[in-house]
C-alpha cells in the first residue's frame, strides 16, 4: 500500500511541477501587460509578444489622439539589457522608457518614484529580479542609490517596485524616454515599441478600438486591448516558443507516466490475487464486479496518493519561486484538476489491469 502510494504521489508531484512551470510561464507573460496604466496597446502589425515585432512611427500615436474617445496616449520603448554584477553573474533586465510626466503603470512604487524619473541617468529596478540580494533593495529604498555600468554609460538606480521576472527577463527596469535614447543609441524617439492608450472616462473600449483600426493603417499597426495582447503573447509562446511547447509536453508525458505508474501498481494487484478473482469468476460473478472492485482501489489510491503529492508540490513551487524568482502559484482550480485527472488516470488504469483478468478462463487461473 505505501508502495503503490508512492507512485501515485509522484506521479501527482511530477504532473503538478509541468503545471505550475507551464502557469510560471502564463503568469509572467501577464505581469507586465497587467502594470500597464492603459486600456488600449497599439503595437506593430507583426508583434506577437511585449518585445518582438517592429517599431512603430510616433505618428501613431498623434493619429490615436485625435480619435473622439481617447484621453491620453504615451509612447513605450522597451529593450533588454544585461547587468553585469560585482560577482560576475550577468541579469538580463527588460528595460522600459516611458514619458515621466505621464502615469504610464498602476504600480503605485512606480508612480509614487515617477519624479525621480526625470533625472538624468536615473532609473526604478524590480525587486523581484532573480538572485540578486534583498539588501542592495533595501539600501535602494533607504536613500542609497546603486549605480551600475551598462552599455559604457552609468545608471543611478534611485528606487524599486515589483513586477517579477519570467522566463524571457530576470527583472524590469524602468527609465525615462530620454535616458532609454541615451542607453540604447541604434534607437529613435520617433520608433517607439508600443503607444499605450487611455480612454476616456466612461469610453466603451471596444468601440473604441474599432474606430482605431479604421483609423490607424493596418499595414504597420495593431490595435489591441490588454486583455487580447495578453491572450496573443501566452498563445504565442506556447505553441510557438520552445519553452511553452517543451512544458506542454512535459504535462502531457507527466499523465502518461502517472498512468504507467498506477497501472503497475494494480496489475500487480490483480496478478497476486488472481486465485481469489478466478474463484469469483467461476461463481458466476460479471466483469463489472472486478470493475467496480479495482475501481475502487483505483480511488482510494488517488485520493490517499493526492494529498502528500498537493503538499510536497506547494513545497516545491514555493522553495523554486525563492530560488529562482518565477511566478509559480498553487491555485485551488489547479487542485481541483489536479484531484479529477488522478482519479481519471487510476481509474484508467485500473480498467487496463483488468484486461487480462476478463479474458482469462477461470479454469486455467487455478
Amino acid at each position: 500500500m505505501i508502495a503503490a502510494l508512492a507512485g501515485v504521489t509522484f506521479a501527482n508531484l511530477l504532473i503538478y511541477m509541468q503545471l505550475g512551470f507551464l502557469g510560471g510561464l502564463l503568469n509572467g507573460i501577464s505581469l507586465p501587460y497587467a502594470s500597464f496604466d492603459a486600456d488600449i496597446l497599439i503595437q506593430a502589425s507583426d508583434a506577437n509578444t511585449l518585445q518582438d515585432g517592429s517599431p512603430l512611427p510616433r505618428n501613431r500615436m498623434l493619429e490615436a489622439l485625435a480619435i473622439p474617445g481617447v484621453a491620453e496616449a504615451t509612447p513605450l520603448y522597451i529593450f533588454k539589457m544585461d547587468w553585469k554584477q560585482p560577482d560576475g553573474t550577468i541579469r538580463t533586465l527588460d528595460v522600459m522608457g516611458v514619458d515621466p510626466r505621464m502615469a504610464n503603470f498602476r504600480v503605485a512604487e512606480i508612480e509614487a518614484a515617477r519624479p525621480l524619473l526625470a533625472l538624468s541617468n536615473a532609473a526604478l529596478i524590480d525587486r523581484g529580479t532573480r538572485n540578486v540580494p534583498p539588501e542592495l533593495f533595501d539600501e535602494i529604498d533607504a536613500g542609497r542609490p546603486y549605480r551600475i555600468e551598462t552599455a559604457n554609460r552609468s545608471v543611478n538606480i534611485l528606487g524599486s517596485f515589483r513586477i517579477g521576472g519570467g522566463f524571457g527577463a530576470d527583472g524590469v527596469m524602468v527609465v525615462s524616454d530620454q535616458t532609454f535614447l541615451k542607453l540604447f543609441r541604434n534607437r529613435t524617439a520617433g520608433a517607439p515599441n508600443i503607444i499605450l492608450v487611455r480612454a476616456a472616462p466612461g469610453q466603451a473600449i471596444d468601440p473604441l478600438i474599432a474606430r482605431l483600426r479604421a483609423a490607424l493603417p493596418a499595414a504597420d499597426t495593431a490595435v489591441r486591448s490588454v486583455d487580447e495582447a495578453i491572450r496573443r503573447d501566452q498563445n504565442f509562446q506556447t505553441t510557438q516558443r520552445p519553452v511553452g511547447i517543451v512544458f506542454g509536453f512535459g504535462v502531457v508525458i507527466g499523465a502518461l507516466v502517472g498512468i504507467i505508474i498506477v497501472y503497475q501498481v494494480l496489475a500487480s494487484d490483480v496478478a497476486d490475487h488472481m486465485r481469489e478473482y478466478a474463484t469469483f469468476k467461476a461463481i458466476g460473478y460479471r466483469q463489472s464486479f472486478f470493475l467496480g472492485v479495482i475501481f475502487e482501489e483505483a480511488v482510494i489510491l488517488a485520493l490517499f496518493g493526492f494529498l502528500p503529492g498537493t503538499a510536497l508540490a506547494i513545497a516545491l513551487y514555493a522553495a523554486v519561486k525563492a530560488t529562482a524568482g518565477l511566478p509559480l502559484e498553487m491555485t485551488g482550480s489547479r487542485m481541483l484538476f489536479m484531484l479529477l485527472g488522478t482519479i481519471i488516470m487510476c481509474t484508467l488504469s485500473g480498467a487496463i489491469a483488468t484486461r487480462r483478468l476478463a479474458k482469462a478462463d477461470p479454469a486455467a487461473l487455478f
